[in-house]
């Protein structure tokens, strides 16, 4: 049986295009920020953080070329995935931030977004 995979780009990565700046992204820091409040349910998923530059190989392996934006949280098949998961061969994901807050509180018990 395969855990949850949550893919998020590195905080602090930087962007050639922007000499000397480094970066979080705005989808992934309301995840972070969960999963910072709850180290000890994070052990219930895998996590993934990933470098900002592409092709974005971890990516690209569970998934592919064509899907490397993120975040995304790559569904195991430990419980059911909710239909509204996007497909991609046998592999069921979701890439909007806010779907994502709400399936960690549904699949993993975290606290849920007001």
């Amino acid at each position: 049986m395969s855990r949850d995979l949550l893919l998020l780009l590195e905080p602090g990565f930087t962007d050639p295009r922007y000499p000397g700046e480094r970066f979080i992204c705005p989808d992934g820091a309301p995840i972070e920020g969960l999963l910072a409040s709850d180290p000890a349910r994070v052990a219930g998923l895998d996590v993934r953080r990933v470098p900002f530059e592409r092709p974005r190989q971890a990516v690209v392996e569970v998934l592919d070329e064509a899907h490397q934006g993120l975040p995304v949280l790559v569904l195991g098949d430990e419980q059911p995935a909710p239909s509204d998961a996007q497909t991609l061969g046998e592999r069921r994901f979701v890439t909007d931030t806010r779907r994502i807050l709400d399936l960690l509180a549904e699949r993993h018990d975290f606290p849920k977004v007001h």
